[in-house]
């Protein structure tokens, strides 16, 4: 058995990137602490996959970026007597949380950086993700990988955020505290299009090259909003432990970090409907069905 410290380790080095150091780090523990927020902010979308998998009658699933399992839940309720869902995140803290909740016999989870791994030929006729693709530094060597993973006509049905301009609420806290971040001399960072990040996947056509070299068919990238929500007691707590924003205050002293909030609370105001926060969540959903190993691009 490794330890939670060297299979974290080890992980941050399969995935090679800077997303597994995150998500093995302070980013993982944040959403770890607060994952019943973003359980309750994002069910309408974990909600949309199970029905999907329901309606198919999948037998064996993989829940791509699992995080700490609530969408690998939702879809293993799903699922027909016999089938299962497996979970597969970089994250160690957040696939430990996964273990540590609800237990059902037919969901497990795994810590795995999906890009890399080695998984059974042929394993799953159904793959899914709820924000969870758009972190690969590889991403047409990911979804090649995920191919090799899928059984002949498997289909794969992920959501992906859509551009931050389509995104107001992702990024008005960002916006609201940009000048007072700049005076502290820590700006947020910048990713350029298409980095690995939140908004990796917003450009549709790099997104099917992707999926086309990758050895998918048949594929599908379609507009969907999602109504989603909180409630207003849980705003402050959103803005300031989670996201980019989060992250830079564990780094500001006291006096800045009081000055951010109150820059940033008014700024969401337009989307505070008495106790109630509402937005729409801008996502592609994007279908594609496994095609002929042979046909896969190298």
């Amino acid at each position: 058995m490794h330890s939670a410290t060297t299979t974290a380790t080890a992980s941050a080095s399969e995935a090679g990137n800077d997303q597994a150091a995150l998500w093995n780090g302070t980013g993982g523990q944040a959403w770890v602490d607060n994952q019943d927020l973003l359980d309750h902010l994002f069910q309408p979308l974990a909600a949309r996959l199970a029905d999907t998998a329901g309606a198919v009658s999948a037998r064996r699933v993989l829940d791509i970026g699992c995080g700490t399992g609530a969408t690998t839940r939702a879809v293993a309720r799903a699922l027909d007597a016999g089938g299962e869902c497996l979970g597969v995140d970089v994250s160690v803290p957040m696939i430990e949380a996964a273990r540590a909740r609800e237990a059902l016999p037919n969901a497990r989870f795994l810590v795995a950086d999906a890009q890399r791994h080695a998984f059974e030929t042929a394993a799953f006729d159904m793959l899914v993700s709820r924000f969870g693709v758009m972190f690969f530094d590889d991403p047409a060597a990911a979804f090649a990988n995920l191919r090799r993973a899928a059984a002949p006509g498997a289909r794969l049905c992920v959501l992906a955020w859509r551009g931050p301009d389509q995104n107001p609420f992702m990024t008005v806290a960002g916006r609201a505290a940009a000048p007072l971040l700049r005076e502290a001399a820590m700006p947020l960072p910048a990713p350029a299009p298409g980095a690995p990040g939140q908004f990796g996947f917003a450009d549709p056509e790099r997104v099917r090259r992707i999926l086309d070299a990758g050895g998918w068919r048949d594929i599908e990238i379609q507009p969907l909003d999602m109504g989603c929500g909180m409630p207003e007691s849980a705003l402050e707590r959103y803005f300031t432990r989670l996201g980019a924003l989060g992250q830079a205050l564990h780094r500001v002293d006291s006096a800045t970090r009081a000055r951010i909030v109150a820059a940033v609370r008014p700024a969401f105001d337009p989307f505070v409907d008495g106790e109630s926060v509402r937005f729409d969540a801008a996502c592609w959903q994007i279908e594609a069905r496994s095609g002929d190993p042979a046909g896969v691009r190298r």
